[in-house]
């Protein structure tokens, strides 16, 4: 039996043919990096080499570090194998890696999500014969709405909170799902404030070409009282936080699939919970995997027990890899929510 393109190692996924490593968790010398987001773009490593679309944020986060960068669907030769970067509509510049050796065909998905959310360049579906798929939401409960439908339930919730004299916190990270959200928003209901961390984000992404609504830094010198009627969008680790309680009377909410159970929307504490996720739902996930036509699923990170039964069940040959990618936390630290 010859031996397998990629490898799943204690340090990530390591293709041998090119001498490099996708998404490694542990230092390494070079790192192929699917998106920006804390679990899968770590410090530490030789070089690095991610989209173009990916890479000012990647330097934001990380600092100083050796970066290359590649536009989407172009292939690159790396030693033994041919690689190329495809679009994994997870957040913006987030990408799916395909590699090649001697006619073997991978792809690693990272996170990704199969509906358009205008922001993301959409989720594009390779053929190959191995596919390294997230479960993060991998249970039939998770299903989501059209982002249109959130977003007038989110646009309604504001409005009320600004009719009777509150603040509206909207908690998501800092990236992604923050844009998404502005983008979602209608700035005719009141001014939109953003927590630095946010906004970071946001100036690096609109350098890039990225429409957003415009907002508001909400930093030390912002005067709480002068915005009546505004939207908070801020990292979810700043809500309920002495900064936030400035604000005075308001209402918190929190933006993530985790919403869609009763009893985790119950222990965040909030007066809202709205379903919205930057990672597929069970449906997304599973008709990624039928379009890549792939013979072998490796499942990574999420409710890998159970999806990868019901993949075996459904006729695919699958198996849970262990990772240290944690797709989307409820507990994530203001550092991992990529506060900068």
């Amino acid at each position: 039996m010859k031996p397998l393109a990629l490898t799943f190692t204690d340090r990530g996924i390591y293709c041998a043919a090119g001498d490099f490593y996708i998404d490694p968790w542990k230092p390494v010398a070079r790192a192929l990096i699917t998106h920006g987001h804390a679990d899968h773009a770590r410090p530490g490593h030789g070089s690095y080499l991610c989209t173009d679309l990916a890479a000012p944020v990647m330097r934001h986060r990380l600092g100083d570090i050796k970066i290359d960068t590649v536009p989407y669907d172009t292939p690159l030769r790396i030693g033994d194998a041919t690689v190329s970067f495809h679009p994994a509509g997870h957040v913006p510049g987030s990408a799916q890696i395909r590699v090649e050796v001697k006619g073997e065909i991978w792809v690693a998905s990272g996170d990704y999500k199969v509906e358009d959310d205008g922001l993301s360049t959409p989720f594009a579906p390779i053929k190959c014969h191995h596919f390294i798929t997230e479960s993060t939401f991998g249970l039939p409960v998770f299903r989501w709405q059209p982002q249109a439908v959130i977003a007038d339930q989110i646009n309604t919730w504001w409005a009320a909170c600004r009719d009777a004299g509150q603040t509206a916190f909207l908690g998501a990270y800092a990236l992604g799902k923050a844009q998404r959200l502005l983008s979602m928003l209608d700035p005719d209901i009141g001014p939109i404030l953003t927590h630095t961390a946010v906004e970071n984000t946001n100036e690096i992404l609109r350098g890039q070409g990225l429409r957003l609504p415009d907002t508001i830094r909400a930093d030390a010198s912002l005067d709480p009282k002068a915005h009546p009627g505004a939207l908070v969008l801020t990292v979810p680790s700043a809500l309920g936080s002495a900064w936030a309680r400035k604000f005075g009377p308001q209402q918190t909410a929190f933006a993530s699939g985790w919403m869609a159970m009763r009893g985790v929307r119950r222990r965040r504490s909030g007066d809202r919970g709205f379903v919205i996720s930057d990672h597929a739902d069970w449906d997304g996930l599973l008709s990624a995997i039928q379009k890549t036509d792939a013979e072998n699923i490796y499942v990574t990170h999420g409710y890998t027990d159970i999806f990868t039964r019901h993949l075996n069940e459904s006729g695919w040959t699958a198996q849970v890899i262990p990772t240290q990618f944690e797709g989307e936390s409820l507990d994530a630290s203001a550092t991992e929510e990529d506060a900068a």
